[in-house]
């Protein structure tokens, strides 16, 4: 059976977690990083390198396990992607990436401010 990664990608409150817990496969986000011991939430722009990383790393854990894979991210510019279409090579694992472009509110919270800047660097 053929693994498959699934990026989902898109602006904060498009839709990209909802979207990806109704998908078959491990779900992962740089934002799961973020979550302590209590399940809050508690970014910290300063360990956004550590928490993609991490993300990352449990992609690469998981389709060596040959499971499915959902990672759910901005993804904004395409080099983002670039990891993870070099992991799906890697497993040999099809690659389907899919885009949400639906406006909810952040559950993250991201300042309007913050998601009009995406907007601006978004890459089609």
């Amino acid at each position: 059976m053929t693994k498959k990664l699934t990026l989902i990608r898109g602006l904060p409150g498009s839709g990209k977690s909802t979207l990806a817990k109704t998908l078959q496969g491990v779900h992962l986000e740089a934002d799961m990083y973020f979550v302590d011991a209590n399940g809050r939430y508690q970014f910290n722009r300063h360990k956004l390198s550590q928490a993609h990383q991490w993300c990352q790393k449990q992609t690469d854990y998981w389709l060596k396990k040959g499971k499915n894979v959902v990672v759910a991210n901005t993804f904004v510019r395409h080099w983002e992607m670039s990891a993870y279409k070099k992991l799906a090579s890697k497993y040999n694992a099809e690659l389907e990436i899919i885009v949400c472009r639906e406006k909810y509110q952040s559950i993250h919270d991201v300042s309007d401010e913050t998601i009009e800047r995406m907007r601006q660097e978004w890459q089609e």
